[in-house]
């Protein structure tokens, strides 16, 4: 596979360097270049074209919802395929109105900036397959249908509920009721351990529930598990 081309921009410049140090080591990323700001972030994306930006949504006087929005409407030209650019917004808060706004702007993928470089790096690869990783943190505010606040059209962001192949996957799949708690404890952020402790079960017990969720809902992990589950209505 080739290596997917990955442009940063990140005005904290411990943060930078960090995840700079961290995509170089990953032998499936080509790390292209960084910024500190977003108007220099968005003269890279022009020049360099990459797969994949990963931007700082609290940048410095052009923001990354504004970056993202420029970027899809200017540098894309509309392109919606593999040749367009793909954005991966980092923050540090899962605030509803700068999540909404960055998803309404064309983010594809939306992650904390506590999250773990194994997983940053499988939201790099999600992100650049075509698909949106969503960090669990928030994944509630972005699966739900949600108005901006705005009076216009372009305020509004609509989530369609449970599509055909969700329905049919859990028509033909049903989970137990014991399934069911642990897949709202895992939504909920708790581990295999506070699982069992809530639930008065074994961790032993918590993971054979867990494989059989994942194999039920086609999830390849817990966190599309839990956007799963949170898509279809399984839990609230």
């Amino acid at each position: 596979m080739a290596k997917i081309r990955v442009v940063l921009v990140e005005d904290h410049d411990l943060t930078r360097i960090g995840l700079r140090t961290s995509l170089m080591q990953c032998s499936d990323i080509d790390f292209l270049a960084e910024a500190g700001n977003g108007a220099d972030g968005l003269k890279l994306l022009r020049d360099l074209k990459p797969d994949l930006a990963i931007v700082d949504i609290g940048l410095p006087e052009l923001d990354g919802i504004e970056v993202t929005r420029q970027l899809k409407e200017d540098i894309n030209g509309g392109q919606t395929g593999d040749d367009a650019t793909k954005v991966l917004i980092l923050t540090l808060q899962d605030d509803q109105e700068a999540v909404l706004a960055a998803f309404a702007a064309g983010a594809d993928s939306y992650c904390m900036k506590d999250i773990t470089f194994e997983h940053l790096v499988d939201a790099v690869k999600t992100t650049y397959s075509g698909n949106s990783w969503i960090d669990p943190a928030i994944a509630r505010i972005v699966l739900n249908q949600v108005q901006l606040p705005g009076s216009g059209s372009e305020a509004t962001i609509e989530i369609q509920a449970t599509s055909p192949e969700d329905q049919q996957l859990l028509e033909s799949c049903p989970l137990t009721e014991r399934e069911l708690e642990v897949l709202q404890l895992i939504v909920d952020g708790c581990s295999n351990s506070e699982i069992a402790e809530r639930l008065f079960i074994t961790v032993g017990t918590v993971k054979t529930h867990v494989r059989n969720i994942l194999n039920k809902l086609c999830a390849d992990d817990r966190t599309q598990a839990a956007v799963r589950a949170l898509r279809s209505g399984l839990v609230g």
